[in-house]
């Protein structure tokens, strides 16, 4: 299921404010990822780009994504210790993981994620 394109061919992210916090009601391996950015900066612009992109390659259909702009809300960086953005949290599943920067490297992001073991 995916969301239509907005203006400028992204395809918006989905909040998932309305999900219980621990994740009851998912289905198992489902990925909840919170984006920190800072406004429409160009990192911030690319890290959103490469995430949707992301996601449709790797996660289709098992993750909620939340994009949280701190230029608009500052005070949510402390709920994940935000201290660089942009930065991808996975909140579930636990542990919570984290990725700074702009996403570009998706064999980076995926071992950072755990969503692929590090090369030996």
């Amino acid at each position: 299921m995916s969301a239509p394109a907005e203006e400028g061919g992204q395809r918006p992210v989905l909040p998932f404010s309305d999900l219980d916090a621990e994740g009851e009601g998912l289905p198992e391996g489902h990925y909840r990822l919170r984006l920190y950015v800072a406004g429409q900066s160009p990192k911030s612009l690319a890290a959103i780009a490469n995430l949707n992109k992301l996601c449709e390659a790797h996660l289709p259909g098992c993750h909620s994504v939340e994009v949280v702009d701190l230029v608009k809300h500052p005070e949510l960086a402390a709920a994940d210790q935000v201290l660089a953005v942009p930065v991808l949290v996975r909140r579930l599943p636990p542990p919570i993981k984290r990725v700074i920067g702009t996403l570009a490297d998706v064999e980076k992001v995926l071992v950072g994620l755990e969503l692929r073991p590090e090369p030996s």
